[in-house]
């Protein structure tokens, strides 16, 4: 990977291929890069298989590309908050793995860390446990997670400088830094590109290694949780 570039999102969005296995960043629509998703509604890819805390909200986010049928399994942690995924998953036209979220974020951890997986005594003896392997381990049953990677994985972050480093704004950190180490394709929304240098090495939480693309943000969420278009 080298020098990550500012593009276009309807440009670079065309990286995702029919089939692809995607990470999309975010918590609800905090911290999830709207406008790449914008793009990706636009793009032809179908098939997809979407791993993110959950498939966005009733019509935004994630939610318009469900609505489109262009998801074909999504990997989660919390399908409620979009109430049409779960009616999706009912009438068997999305399959749905759900995870609990901390093991979901190890399992993302491990993808980009080159682990194959781990042992987690989380939902052991539960329903989410079936058809996996379990083993004991001084006397405590543990339960097998696979580690999660990706074809392409569309984050989101408030600051770039030119060179793709990154930084955070608070709670939109969330899943964010850990995608950007497990998938193969690495496109980063931001709100800010600065020079390189401008960033303070302290305040950099994902190095430009893993960065392959920047892109604008062209969308903002509000705090009363609407999203509207940036300047």
């Amino acid at each position: 990977m080298g020098l990550a570039k500012e593009v276009n999102a309807k440009d670079i969005i065309k990286r995702v291929k029919s089939g692809d296995t995607l990470m999309v960043g975010g918590f609800g629509l905090i911290g999830s890069p709207l406008t790449l998703i914008d793009a990706l509604i636009e793009h032809n890819a179908t098939d997809l298989t979407i791993i993110s805390n959950n498939v966005g909200e009733a019509g935004e986010g994630l939610g318009l590309l469900l609505r489109q049928g262009k998801i074909k399994k999504a990997i989660g942690s919390y399908f409620t908050s979009n109430r049409e995924a779960v009616q999706y998953y009912n009438e068997g036209k999305l399959d749905i793995e759900l995870l609990p979220q901390g093991t979901m974020s190890e399992a993302i951890r491990a993808g980009g860390a080159g682990i194959g997986g781990f042992y987690t005594k989380t939902a052991v003896g539960t329903e989410l446990a079936k058809g996996k392997e379990t083993k004991v381990i001084d006397g405590e049953t543990y339960l097998f997670e696979k580690a999660l990677k990706a074809d392409v994985a569309l984050i989101r972050a408030y600051k770039a400088d030119t060179k793709g480093n990154l930084v955070y704004y608070k709670t939109a950190r969330n899943f964010n830094p850990n995608m950007a180490t497990a998938a193969k394709f690495v496109i980063a929304e931001v709100d800010q590109i600065v020079e390189e240098g401008e960033l303070s090495p302290e305040e950099i939480v994902t190095p430009h290694l893993y960065v392959d693309a920047i892109v604008k943000s062209e969308l903002i969420l509000t705090k009363e949780g609407v999203v509207e278009h940036g300047s």
